[in-house]
């Protein structure tokens, strides 16, 4: 990781740890507590579209199955919280990796109509097993997450402990773009016949990124459990998926910055828009259509490229489009 990347995240860091100072409402404090989610998942994803250059809509499956199988294993069974998050975490990546062998063989969009189908079972088997997940009721009375006597049983306590982990998915994501596995991955988004033929092994690549995007889903999942202490099928549609591919192409494939950007603005956008709650819709939707119109690499690579541009004092439209560096 360069850098720059490290002075980025070092005034991101800044900035984030500060926010509660400045938030005394705790109702903004939680909207900051989703997103820090989402950007977890869609890093994850961003990895998956952006490196492996597959669409995934079977996300908020990998996002319930991290959530429920926390939330089950310690809530009926007693199991060990964080050991029982890293245990879904690897039992959701055993899943993707399952759904990835066959289906990342393919070309065109079939990881697209497994994940869809994947994702569609999942949210099924959540209502119909109602004894086990609690059904369409939802599931209650998860714990709480904690570190030994510290509990986070606040939104303010929390947003620390979540903002860490984003923060700390990012940095890890960004060191692995940024090594020799990331060059890999990103020789595969380029161009995947001439990968192969440079001797990388693309197939076994598709795969590993797939199992880590679903595993950051079902991290992301566990803490969302242990965070509002109850969960329902509801919240891991097929809605969701759409939600976070969406953020991604907002954001900007193939960057990670990008992922947070995304994931921030359009978590806070529809609440934001309350204020105007019968035309919020209409409005959320006009915003998404002018974006992917006018920045379809993104809206983070888009203003940043348009900067660059502005600096070198040359008209935005004399030159072709930057090359996106990956993981910026």
């Amino acid at each position: 990781m360069g850098t720059k990347n490290k002075i980025y995240l070092l005034i991101y860091a800044g900035i984030i740890f500060s926010m509660p100072a400045l938030l005394q409402n705790n109702y903004h404090l939680m909207v900051l507590n989703v997103a820090a989610l989402n950007i977890i998942v869609i890093i994850g994803l961003n990895l998956l579209m952006g490196y492996a250059g597959q669409i995934s809509l079977g996300h908020a499956a990998f996002f319930g199955l991290g959530a429920y199988l926390s939330a089950i294993c310690t809530t009926t069974y007693g199991f060990p919280l964080w050991p029982t998050m890293v245990m879904a975490m690897i039992i959701t990546g055993m899943v993707a990796y399952a759904i990835g062998i066959p289906t990342l063989k393919l070309e065109g969009h079939y990881l697209v109509m497994a994940t869809l189908g994947f994702n569609v079972i999942i949210y099924i088997v959540m209502i119909q097993l109602d004894s086990v997940t609690g059904g369409p009721s939802g599931f209650a009375g998860i714990p709480r997450l904690k570190i030994g006597t510290l509990a986070f049983d606040s939104d303010r306590k929390i947003y620390y402990l979540l903002w860490a982990v984003s923060i700390g998915t990012l940095l890890l994501s960004l060191n692995l773009t940024h090594s020799r596995v990331g060059r890999a991955m990103a020789a595969l988004s380029h161009n995947e016949i001439a990968a192969r033929c440079a001797g990388i092994d693309t197939q076994t690549y598709k795969v590993k990124i797939f199992f880590i995007s679903a595993a950051l889903g079902s991290l992301a999942g566990s803490l969302y459990a242990h965070y509002l202490t109850f969960i329902s099928p509801g919240t891991f549609s097929i809605f969701y998926s759409i939600q976070v591919v969406t953020m991604v192409l907002v954001g900007g494939i193939g960057s990670l910055w990008g992922s947070v950007f995304g994931a921030v603005l359009l978590t806070i956008l529809p609440e934001a828009l309350h204020a105007v709650k019968e035309y919020n819709v209409l409005i959320y939707g006009l915003i998404l259509m002018v974006v992917l119109i006018f920045f379809p690499q993104g809206l983070f690579p888009g203003i940043a490229e348009a900067l660059r541009k502005k600096t070198t004092d040359g008209p935005l439209d004399s030159r072709g489009p930057l090359p996106l560096k990956k993981g910026i």
